[in-house]
């Protein structure tokens, strides 16, 4: 009894100075870890939001890239962190539903090991090839693959992220077959399509845009609620009979579990401060996102429902790693 007895004044005395500690937060830098290579949407739309952040927080946010295992190895860092908010990281689809779906090896539990803060920005993904693809729009591209399954390959930022299983999932329900070439991010990814090293991507739309809208990729198929005004002439998978692959990925900030609300509530404050600026907002409204800025609770219950609808797809699909 007296050892239960100590153990509790123990957890309550720490939580008393975790409160404490909450209470003059921020004093000091403030880590914002990307779990991808620098290039992609995930690091574009937290660079963008860094030092506006910081601003409205008092402190720099600085941004510290951790690529690899489709996300895992950042999102990893982020969960054994200190609960201090200190040390903060990009939530994506990738990391917390579509990478732990299909890898029953991920050291984390992406409905456990983190405290969701705000869910920033959503944005569509697609499918795009290099020009010098046999195709240029959706209806040639499937006859394309139909064709010569086996011959082409794409390229995602990592095996297990959302491009990688939305691609599978399309895969699937299309009948058709191409090799996944699986990156660091969705930097490299691009370098390598571009490039014409690979034929085929499955991306996020902001990190791909700039090279659809200077013609070094085509446009094929986007993941959207309807057809994007970049892209008018562009069909969504739900037009072209496949609606379960028109899902819109997320770009949030969170950290690891056991963050005092204090630190919760600063930092949503301060994203929502740092959003209040039309310049920042139209940064992101610029690469096709939609902006989002929920609570704690909305994003947590979120990313609870995307991980629930990949876990689907990879039990409905059978998908493994490659």
């Amino acid at each position: 009894m007296k050892q239960r007895h100590r153990a509790a004044l123990c957890a309550l005395a720490l939580t008393a100075a975790g409160a404490a500690l909450a209470q003059g937060y921020p004093n000091k830098v403030i880590k914002l870890q990307i779990p991808f290579a620098p290039g992609g949407t995930t690091d574009l739309i937290g660079r963008v939001m860094a030092e506006p952040l910081g601003k409205a927080l008092g402190q720099v946010v600085i941004i510290e890239n951790k690529a690899g295992g489709g996300g895992v190895i950042g999102a990893t860092e982020t969960a054994r962190a200190a609960p201090d908010g200190y040390s903060l990281g990009m939530a994506t689809v990738s990391t917390t539903a579509a990478n732990p779906a299909i890898n029953p090896k991920i050291p984390y539990n992406p409905l456990l090991d983190f405290t969701p803060i705000i869910n920033i920005a959503a944005t569509p993904n697609i499918i795009a090839v290099h020009p010098s693809f046999p195709a240029r729009n959706y209806k040639d591209f499937v006859a394309e693959l139909k064709k010569s399954p086996g011959k082409y390959s794409y390229a995602t930022s990592g095996t297990g992220s959302i491009a990688h299983l939305q691609m599978e999932l399309y895969k699937s329900l299309s009948a058709t077959f191409v090799t996944h070439i699986p990156y660091r991010g969705s930097g490299p990814a691009l370098n390598d399509t571009v490039a014409g090293q690979v034929p085929i991507i499955f991306d996020n739309l902001p990190s791909t845009l700039p090279f659809v809208l200077q013609k070094r990729l085509i446009p094929i198929a986007v993941a959207a609620p309807q057809r994007l005004a970049s892209l008018p002439d562009v069909p969504t998978f739900k037009e072209v009979g496949l609606e379960p692959v028109n899902r819109m990925a997320y770009y949030g900030i969170l950290g690891p579990k056991g963050l005092p609300k204090e630190v919760i509530d600063k930092v949503s404050a301060g994203v929502k401060k740092a959003l209040e600026d039309p310049a920042v907002r139209k940064r992101i409204e610029d690469t096709g996102s939609i902006i989002v800025a929920n609570t704690p609770e909305q994003f947590a219950a979120q990313i609870k429902a995307e991980y629930e609808v990949y876990k689907n797809v990879v039990e409905t699909a059978k998908l493994k790693l490659d």
